[in-house]
């Protein structure tokens, strides 16, 4: 059956001015390079920014998305180029849906990514959903990666540029909302393109820096916002080897990451020892050589598979995948418990792995996203 009209460049069956496209404006160039990319090729654009925390206590700082200042940037970028933009106050959602379990998975001894849970419980979710109440026919978003149609429907592919690419924090993006979000920036080759184009829509935040922090964690000092959030949760504790024995005492289990090396107060005892555990039950740091850091079997739940049959349709998938963002994918083999459990067996062993990260899943060849799922300790850990 024929289209009355060509896709328009957001695979649309309509043209660009009945065509309504809720773009998602953190403040930052990316996304405000999309809304006015849209609204020149003639969209009818409605720029929209989530107030994610008290902006009136983050208005001094720098190098965070949704604050007082980054609000203020988006609603310049929406006046330059003429289309309409709204500030929604999603502090609410934002402290139960990602804040809370983010102090909460600090406190268990896990490393979480709250990025992630960001995408996936408030911009992919909830703002999702306002979009479609005000009849938009997708959502656009500044995240670098590509959404590209395959033989089943849309799938999700890294972004053109591996140093930009985003997919790492995009793997719990669903198959439905796929369909509905679109991410002009994905293809471009490098960031440069993007800030070129910023400059030549002459949009005020062209040289604007990117952020750095997570948007709630002033200076990367994690410790200091669960303290906040959880009186107490600094107690001191014992740094203890793999034996047991009493190497020192620490300031509290949050100030440690898995991996860590330096920092530890333990020095003049020969070989490094790194951070291989923590357990806040018993106040514990565990210690050990970089060896007992070396992972090869990581147990993963809350899987989101966006493959074109069925996870549980094979006892095995080869494939490659990422245990942390800054690390390139690896081979691997994924062996599904269930539609959202599964067992993964690194044919190189990682350092470092720490629940509450993620583990994403890639094709073996070519650039696809295949979803991904949430580390955990396992059942019998």
């Amino acid at each position: 059956m024929p289209l009355d009209h060509p896709l328009n460049s957001l695979g649309l069956p309509k043209p660009p001015s009945q065509t309504r496209v809720v773009v998602a404006m953190s403040g930052g160039v990316d996304s405000s390079v999309v809304a006015a990319m849209l609204a020149e090729e003639g969209y009818d654009v409605v720029g929209v920014t989530l107030q994610l925390y008290d902006h009136g206590a983050a208005l001094a700082k720098k190098g965070a998305c949704c604050a007082g200042r980054d609000i203020h940037d988006a609603r310049r970028v929406a006046e330059t180029m003429g289309f309409p933009h709204y500030v929604l106050d999603y502090e609410n959602t934002f402290r139960e849906a990602v804040i809370e379990e983010f102090a909460d998975a600090y406190l268990a001894g896990a490393t979480p990514v709250p990025c992630i849970r960001c995408n996936e419980r408030v911009k992919f979710k909830d703002l999702l959903a306002t979009a479609k109440d005000l009849d938009a026919d997708c959502m656009a978003t500044g995240h670098y990666i590509q959404r590209k149609m395959g033989a089943v429907g849309p799938e999700l592919h890294m972004a053109t540029d591996p140093n930009r690419d985003q997919s790492y924090f995009l793997f719990s993006t669903t198959a439905e909302q796929l369909s509905y979000l679109r991410f002009p920036l994905g293809h471009l080759a490098s960031k440069a393109e993007t800030r070129a184009l910023a400059a030549r829509y002459g949009l005020p935040v062209a040289d604007k820096p990117d952020s750095q922090d997570i948007c709630f964690v002033p200076n990367g000092n994690y410790a200091a916002v669960i303290e906040k959030l959880r009186p107490g949760a600094a107690d001191p504790g014992e740094i203890v080897d793999l034996s047991g024995t009493v190497l020192g005492n620490h300031r509290g289990v949050i100030h440690y990451t898995i991996g860590q090396r330096k920092g530890l107060g333990i020095g003049g005892l020969g070989d490094p020892l790194y951070v291989v555990k923590l357990d806040p039950d018993t106040r514990r740091v565990i210690v050990g050589p970089k060896e007992a850091l070396s992972t090869r079997t990581v147990p993963l739940r809350e899987i989101n598979w966006l493959g074109d049959a069925p996870l549980t349709s094979r006892p095995e998938w080869h494939l490659n995948v990422k245990v942390r963002s800054t690390r390139p994918p690896r081979p691997a083999v994924i062996r599904p418990l269930s539609a959202t459990e599964a067992e993964v067996e690194l044919l190189s062993p990682e350092d470092g792995i720490s629940p509450g990260q993620a583990c994403v899943f890639y094709a073996p060849e070519g650039s696809r996203v295949l979803g991904g799922g949430w580390i955990w300790k396992g059942r019998n850990a």
